[in-house]
């Protein structure tokens, strides 16, 4: 990364510098752009961000309507109910798993244009996680999703007050049926959500300095950004919330059964009515409703002074690269907190700050700057740039195969901690590498090969309006007679002009293995060496 990263620049100044520099924004500049925006350039987005101009691209994604996902009604989880004898042999798989839900995801990142949106749904996903482990149900998890795909314009208050009225997140941490505390039956509330969202979902543990960096005390050691007694009040908040009636119920009880439609509902008689300590000092009072004591919660996490900077830093590691230099993480919490006259947690500001940086936009070097393609974005990025089809079925079967089943992370701690380390140099952040060893480069050769066979994957007979994956290799195959034009091309279109002299050489020579009367192999071998090599893998 930079060592003198440029200043921040006021959100006025930076739109009218991004107008001025649309007329000379390279296909380069557009390429490397939509892998930071979006699920991967396509010749159709580049062409639209080399007319605009960065800003006025963004501003477009801004306007689009949302995609969204199949379901959110309730469906009966007595499996026997909805899938009884003589049902078809999908009925479980359709409504007792995530495949449709997953399904949709690859669909729409492939296929729709809210490609912003999408994107940053998707990192706050992975930062907010609940877990297709524990939410077998698909409507649950298109419900979840919602939130993201929702608020990924709005204000990152709504994301947490969403999220923490969830049924899903209520299941999956235990905030529903999370009881005032009962000396008598041995009852106290559960800590599992009050704990997360301090930890995980907002502040972390640790107290922060505007650029992202640990405060330290007197002695040199990090602060702690709360304490046990912080995380009991925050349990004792969230008491007296349960699953809203499900439909048609005649009665509405604490607990009712689970429901993953709507928000959960409180019930006054069992919210803890005691004073409760919060963050930073503050003390809710007594006897005040569930409700109430919710938002006042909400209002006291979101106002902490550790959120720009922990969310900030999370999301230019999901878009953009792995290890922002401090000044980079200093301006985006700047937007966050409001420098651009937006409101405090104005997700537009956010987004345009990390994604309009000087920082983002700058050449780096592959040691220091940018990021491990996760598999989902590498199965994106590849299909959308070579211009590929796919009804979603084949490549979330990919993404799991890959290590990274979507919306399923093994933990609440995601698929991959944003403090993981590079391999071999500790002292810098590779979140992505989490997923990635022997094991995972060679199942990913192996779905390189069908991806890149020029035949593509047949539809799936057992889902309804299948089309399958397909990348259409005939361009590829046009220029294979030659070579050099062949490796120029594949340069411009999947390294947005960044491809080094040996990598080139490679390409060159394995191009030219199968004789020019084979230039279909020529084009899939040239093809699947460049996508194969940690320059292509690595975005920089």
């Amino acid at each position: 990364m930079p060592t003198h990263p440029l200043p921040w620049i006021a959100a006025g100044l930076l739109a009218l510098a991004g107008h001025a520099a649309a007329a000379t924004l390279t296909e380069g500049d557009a390429r490397r752009f939509l892998s930071q925006a979006s699920f991967g350039p396509t010749d159709a987005n580049v062409a639209e961000v080399i007319q605009l101009g960065r800003v006025a691209w963004l501003q477009r994604q801004f306007t689009l309507s949302g995609s969204d996902y199949p379901g959110g009604a309730f469906v009966s989880h007595d499996a026997n109910v909805v899938c009884p004898t003589g049902s078809p042999d999908t009925c479980r798989r359709d409504n007792f798993s995530l495949f449709p839900v997953q399904v949709a995801f690859f669909r729409n990142a492939i296929n729709q244009p809210d490609q912003v949106r999408q994107r940053t749904a998707l990192a706050l996903s992975e930062i907010l996680v609940v877990s297709g482990k524990q939410i077998r149900m698909p409507y649950a998890m298109a419900n979840y999703q919602r939130i993201f795909l929702r608020h990924a314009f709005g204000n990152f208050r709504d994301v947490l007050r969403d999220v923490t009225l969830s049924p899903a997140m209520g299941r999956y941490l235990n905030m529903a049926n999370n009881d005032k505390p009962n000396p008598a039956k041995g009852i106290e509330p559960n800590e599992n959500y009050g704990r997360e969202v301090l930890q995980l979902f907002s502040i972390g543990p640790w107290l922060l300095n505007a650029d992202g960096t640990r405060k330290l005390d007197a002695t040199g050691q990090p602060m702690p950004s709360y304490d046990q007694d912080t995380v009991e009040g925050f349990a004792h908040v969230f008491t007296g919330w349960t699953y809203a009636p499900r439909p048609g119920a005649t009665r509405n009880r604490f607990p009712n059964p689970t429901n993953y439609e709507g928000t959960m509902v409180a019930f006054a008689e069992h919210h803890d009515l005691g004073a409760k300590k919060l963050l930073g000092g503050a003390t809710l009072p007594a006897n005040q409703s569930a409700a109430v004591d919710l938002e006042a919660a909400i209002d006291n996490i979101f106002g902490h002074p550790n959120v720009g900077p922990f969310i900030g830093r999370q999301l230019i590691q999901q878009l953009v690269t792995s290890n922002p230099s401090p000044a980079y993480v200093a301006r985006v919490t700047a937007a966050f907190n409001g420098a651009s006259g937006r409101p405090r947690g104005d997700m537009k500001s956010v987004l345009s700050a990390i994604l309009l940086d000087a920082e983002a936009s700058a050449p780096g070097t592959p040691n220091q700057f940018g990021k491990l393609r996760e598999p989902i974005a590498q199965l994106t990025h590849l299909f959308r740039a070579l211009g590929g089809t796919s009804d979603g079925v084949w490549l979330r079967s990919q993404a799991s195969a890959l290590g990274q089943p979507v919306f399923s992370p093994p933990s609440v701690f995601s698929f991959f901690s944003p403090e993981g380390d590079l391999p071999d140099d500790p002292g810098m952040d590779g979140p992505a590498f989490g997923l990635f060893n022997a094991s995972a480069a060679f199942k990913l050769s192996g779905m390189l090969s069908a991806a890149l066979n020029g035949k593509g994957v047949a539809p799936d007979a057992k889902v309804a309006g299948a089309t399958g994956s397909r990348i259409d290799l005939t361009r590829w195959q046009a220029l294979a007679a030659n070579p050099t034009a062949l490796v120029a091309d594949i340069k411009r279109v999947l390294f947005a002009d960044r491809m080094s002299s040996p990598l080139q050489q490679a390409l060159l020579q394995a191009a030219q293995i199968a004789p020019a009367s084979k230039p279909l192999d020529r084009a899939k071998a040239a093809l699947f060496l460049a996508v194969m090599s940690p320059e292509y893998l690595v975005e920089y």
